[in-house]
């Protein structure tokens, strides 16, 4: 970018990635606030001092008073930031979320961590039929859902025009939820799933989120590598699914918390392991327990399968739980 130093370049970069997740335009208050979200503390003004420097090098663009756009320009400084900065972003965002989320099973009320998509408007009919065997057979973390038409939000992101939103509920539900218990967990990687008979096998393919600058998720459905179709229709197949590591003395928290999520409609846990036991032939550290979860993208990849694409945004965002509706109902 040729900037000054590596700290005015890298407080840029998380304000053009927070704007690039915005589909209307940002204040300099906003912006400060969602900055803290990753850790920087920068006032307003200061902000405004960057935007500033952003609109001279065409990066960001004034609409109204405040309200700054990212310009393709700035689209593509993102795309090609420093490689340090984006090894690791895929394991931040999911400690964001995990924090951020606040759902209580008791009070069926709380925060929970979704992923967006967003298809086109003409092919959204379709894209449901496609999903709803995923849906139906639970290969999903669950079946609660949000809609929205063009224009209108899904937790932080606006829906496209001639695009359709779908909001997801992601397997993070279950990270923030143990988060909140008191229990650490490791996400060590997504991948996907080999299942055999209706049973889960072995993990063929994985990307460990600590070297990753996207969700894995999003890359394995981009690449066609899931048959969650098949997997629906005869049980044989691959789906899109996370591993994580809890310690062995905290596995009666979360098997009470994973029974919570489930009187709640929130699934996502398909096998727990053993105390030091590999689980789907991956090898657990010693006195911990390997967790694998089903991934919430897991529909919206039957429907790339069925040649109708979208585009995703997974770990993206939080919503209110009671502002979901079971996928029946649309």
């Amino acid at each position: 970018m040729g900037f000054e130093n590596q700290g005015i370049e890298r407080k840029t970069l998380s304000i053009l990635r927070i704007l690039s997740d915005s589909r209307e335009p940002l204040g300099a208050r906003v912006i400060a606030c969602r900055l803290k979200d990753h850790g920087i503390e920068l006032g307003e003004r200061a902000v405004r001092y960057h935007l500033k420097l952003m609109d001279e090098r065409g990066l960001t663009q004034l609409v109204g008073r405040d309200g700054r756009l990212i310009t393709e320009q700035g689209v593509e400084e993102v795309k090609s930031a420093l490689v340090r900065d984006k090894i690791g972003f895929a394991i931040s965002r999911i400690e964001l979320l995990a924090f951020r989320a606040s759902f209580n099973w008791d009070k069926r009320a709380g925060l929970v961590p979704v992923n967006i998509s967003f298809f086109p408007k003409g092919k959204f009919s379709k894209a449901l039929r496609a999903m709803a065997p995923a849906f139906k057979k639970g290969l999903c973390v669950s079946d609660l859902v949000a809609v929205a038409a063009e224009g209108e939000k899904l937790g932080e992101l606006v829906v496209p025009e001639d695009n359709v939103g779908l909001a997801t509920i992601c397997s993070l539900v279950v990270n923030g939820t143990l988060l909140k218990a008191g229990v650490p967990i490791n996400s060590r990687f997504g991948g996907t799933l080999q299942i055999r008979n209706h049973q889960p096998l072995r993990f063929v393919e994985v990307i460990h989120y600590a070297g990753c600058s996207v969700d894995p998720s999003e890359m394995f459905i981009r690449a066609k590598m899931t048959s969650v179709m098949e997997v629906a229709k005869s049980g044989e197949g691959k789906i899109l699914a996370n591993f994580r590591e809890i310690p062995a003395l905290c596995r009666p928290i979360a098997e009470e918390v994973v029974a919570g999520l489930k009187e709640a409609g929130l699934g996502g846990l398909l096998l727990m392991g053993n105390t030091s036991e590999s689980v789907c032939e991956i090898p657990v550290e010693l006195n911990r327990v390997g967790m694998v979860l089903l991934g919430g993208l897991n529909p919206v990849a039957a429907a790339e399968e069925a040649g109708i694409e979208a585009e995703n945004y997974a770990m993206s965002t939080v919503m209110e739980y009671q502002n979901l509706i079971r996928i029946e109902e649309l």
